[in-house]
């Protein structure tokens, strides 16, 4: 990226940072499309998410319904929820984390340009 007499090729810096713009929108989109369950209550309670935090799906065992203990019922939703949001979120990690470090790998350092604090 450096050129001869020090200067930084920049449009290759852009071309690098529109591929990985492309990448990040791929994996978003996979991510978007990827969905993950959590379950409470050994399996009484099931919640599906999208690799993007979005509720799609709740399954209840009828045997956890109890008209008399809605709480139970209501803190095994939270859980079931909860247990699959954080399986999406570590899924988010997995496809991102090494799109997220390639961001600053390659940059040059803009505090030696007078642009840093």
């Amino acid at each position: 990226m450096v050129q001869p007499g020090g200067g930084f090729d920049l449009s290759q810096i852009m071309q690098q940072a529109q591929q990985m713009q492309q990448k990040l929108v791929e994996a978003q989109e996979e991510l978007a499309n990827t969905e993950v369950t959590g379950t409470a209550g050994g399996g009484l309670v099931t919640a599906t998410v999208s690799g993007d935090s979005q509720l799609k799906g709740l399954v209840i065992d009828p045997k956890v319904v109890d008209p008399d203990d809605v709480e139970t019922l209501a803190d095994l939703v939270v859980a079931a929820v909860r247990d699959a949001s954080a399986s999406a979120q570590k899924l988010t990690e997995q496809k991102l984390g090494p799109l997220a470090g390639g961001l600053g790998g390659g940059m040059p350092d803009l505090g030696s340009l007078g642009f840093g604090g």
